[in-house]
């Protein structure tokens, strides 16, 4: 057993945290850039290792990055997927080193975290952005400083007020019957 978890169990969990992922996505679908996937996924690799969270964050973006609304393009889709992975295997690598106190308290390394990450992720993904819509680098990441600058701030704030007390949630879920 795993970190707790039979591997059915840690099955399960992966197809629960990859379909709250979804739906949450497709929840705040109309709030550009902002989502809880990147919490989620971070968060699976903090409490399962960088391996179910990379996986997680795989999962995904195949089902999320397939059926979109704002339409599909595979190089992108496999951007996304690559840079997904960041906060899976962060996560995983944090745990050993970042104790994260249970509870409603918010913690701003967290937030510096999230924050930190979402950057690499938006500088990556937005370069990845320019080669397919075939415009200078300079001009998507010029024209992507809105849309990073809300999508690091809100990660920042989800990852500093969300991930404590959804570790604890999580926890208590997996562990109430033992």
């Amino acid at each position: 057993m795993e970190n707790g978890l039979t591997p059915a169990r840690k099955t399960s969990m992966l197809a629960v945290m990859t379909a709250a992922a979804v739906a949450t996505n497709y929840l705040l679908i109309g709030v550009v850039n902002v989502k809880f996937m990147d919490l989620i996924v971070f968060t699976g690799g903090y409490l399962y290792g960088s391996v179910f969270g990379a996986t997680l964050g795989a999962l995904i973006w195949l089902v999320y990055g397939t059926v979109n609304p704002y339409g599909f393009n595979l190089l992108t889709l496999a951007a996304t997927i690559l840079g997904e992975l960041l906060y899976g295997v962060a996560g995983g690598t944090l745990r050993g080193g970042l104790r994260i106190k249970a509870g409603w308290s918010p913690d701003l390394r967290l937030g510096v975290a999230g924050f930190l990450l979402t950057f690499v992720y938006d500088l990556f993904t937005n370069v990845v952005s320019a080669y397919v819509a075939g415009i200078p680098v300079s001009v998507a990441l010029i024209s992507g400083v809105p849309f990073a600058i809300v999508h690091e701030l809100s990660n920042a704030v989800f990852f500093a007020v969300g991930l404590p007390p959804l570790l604890q949630a999580i926890r208590s879920m997996i562990h109430f019957d033992e």
